[in-house]
């Protein structure tokens, strides 16, 4: 035993002192390998940040661990913002995740490095995973990661609402032009359990939403801009605003309200358009109140008429019907992606018929007053019951399909009395008070209707007299020349334009 120790402590000096450190290094390397078995794993590093950039990889992990935290983890981080509804939670420095993929694991670590200060210097996941693994985690789990943090981050956010007339906050999204938009968090309460419609109309409506969304290559493979357009009508009150709002809470959409009155022109019309995002919904609400958009054989009585609007559009420079339609179906009308264009009026016979066709409004949904079955929506949204379960609510049912009233005054009656039974009798009395409203109005159009077929039969007796009279007088005044001459052609335009837009 002493001679072997010896021998040793001679060969080590020798090593010491004739061979180079470096050649030493080496071989005490190369004995490594022979005696240390090879890693069956490697590790991919996440950076926060990518060539000065956030890495979209990083923030997706961020956002995809949330929903994969185990009772095993030791150690959390949890904050919220004023704006934010949930809370965010994500794992502390150290704390590791195991992650399965296609019956593979996947062990997913936080780390983080710190200066002499502690103050924060870089952040980064390490991402682990058997070798054999690898062009599975590199070209479908990474992948799956992101499309996975997407639908997280879509179904957290707040959805938006945007007007022009509200002003560009410090903390906006950044993703609209805040040259032109604003906006607010839409806090509006509607969906479509609570929405006082027919519950047949309400599955259409979402059906045809739900295949709108699935239907990205069908678009593209017919050659159409992947968008919808719905036209709601109806008279006020009938929930039109509400409709609107819980299809955006359904979707997830943002949603971006123009008032085209606030529109200088055609080109303003399109720079507004282009600044907003896809997956959002434009409503553009009472679209009868904008003359150019009118029916124009109904809304101009004569020539004079329609010049004297002409010259005033002209001066005043507002969009015109081609502006519009164009960005709704024309070259204008593809530059986003899933988009749904909303809109809305009182008077649906006021519309010009080419702004009505498919394709402009594809969707025309009747907002009309309410039925008894959407009377039961009301009862279960305001005081908490089943309608078919109180004595009362079949008799108002019965009242509500016999006559007009809508689901905003029902809605105002059921907000009288903390009482159900003072709130149900005060909603009959309401219902039979407007059905007799309702007749007696009904008597006075019937009445006025019989005096004016009496009075055009006296001016049609008295037609000879008039024609006489005026061969007598000599002929009219005539207009300007040049004055006819302009409103026969935008007039004939008008038509030509519309007869192209059917056919």
């Amino acid at each position: 035993y002493a001679s072997l120790t010896g021998f040793l402590m001679l060969f080590r000096s020798i090593l010491q002192d004739f061979i180079p450190v470096k050649l030493r290094s080496y071989f005490s390397h190369l004995l490594d390998g022979f005696f240390t078995p090879k890693s069956k794993n490697i590790t991919v590093v996440i950076d926060e940040n990518f060539r000065l950039k956030r890495n979209q990889v990083f923030d997706a992990a961020e956002m995809y661990l949330r929903n994969r935290i185990g009772p095993d983890t030791e150690r959390l981080r949890v904050g919220k913002t004023p704006k934010q509804k949930h809370f965010t939670i994500t794992i502390e420095k150290g704390e590791a995740i195991i992650d399965s993929f296609e019956d593979s694991e996947v062990r997913w670590s936080y780390c983080q490095s710190e200066n002499e200060k502690g103050d924060k210097v870089k952040r980064y996941y390490e991402l682990t995973f058997e070798k054999k693994l690898r062009e599975k985690v590199m070209d479908s789990y990474l992948s799956h990661v992101v499309a996975e943090s997407e639908g997280i981050k879509h179904s957290l956010r707040a959805v938006k609402l945007y007007s022009r007339d509200v002003h560009a906050r410090d903390d906006d999204d950044g993703m609209v032009d805040r040259n032109y938009w604003g906006c607010i968090n839409l806090e509006h309460p509607s969906t479509f359990d609570t929405l006082a419609m027919d519950p047949n109309a309400k599955k259409k409506i979402i059906d045809d939403l739900e295949r709108f969304l699935k239907r990205k290559e069908f678009y593209k493979r017919v050659g159409k801009a992947w968008k919808r357009g719905y036209l709601l009508y109806g008279p006020p009150g009938t929930g039109k605003t509400s409709l609107i709002a819980a299809m955006a809470n359904y979707l997830k959409f943002d949603v971006f309200d123009l008032e085209l009155s606030t529109i200088y022109d055609n080109g303003e019309l399109k720079r507004v358009l282009l600044s907003t995002t896809n997956r959002s919904i434009l409503v553009i609400e009472d679209i009868d109140c904008n003359a150019e958009v009118r029916d124009r054989g109904a809304d101009h009585e004569s020539q004079e008429d329609d010049y004297e609007y002409q010259e005033v559009k002209n001066r005043n420079g507002k969009v015109t019907l081609s502006g519009i339609l164009n960005f709704i179906d024309g070259l204008w009308s593809s530059f986003g992606d899933e988009r749904i264009i909303v809109f809305t009026t009182n008077h649906k016979e006021r519309l010009d018929p080419a702004l009505l066709r498919p394709g402009r409004m594809d969707v025309h949904i009747n907002m009309s007053y309410c039925t008894g079955l959407g009377f039961r929506t009301l009862v279960s949204n305001y005081l908490g019951l089943d309608g078919v379960n109180h004595p009362l609510c079949e008799e108002i049912e019965a009242l509500i399909d016999s006559t007009e009233v809508t689901p905003a005054e029902l809605a105002e009656e059921l907000m009288q009395d903390d009482d159900t039974d003072v709130v149900l009798r005060g909603v009959v009395s309401f219902v039979e008070k407007r059905k007799v409203e309702r007749s007696d109005t009904s008597k006075e159009v019937s009445i006025c209707k019989v005096t004016d077929d009496d009075d055009d039969e006296k001016q049609i007796g008295s037609l000879d007299y008039v024609k006489k009279k005026k061969r007598k007088s000599g002929k009219q005044k005539a207009k300007p020349k040049g004055q006819d001459q302009y409103s026969k052609m935008v007039y004939a335009d008008g038509l030509t334009e519309s007869r192209k837009s059917f056919n």
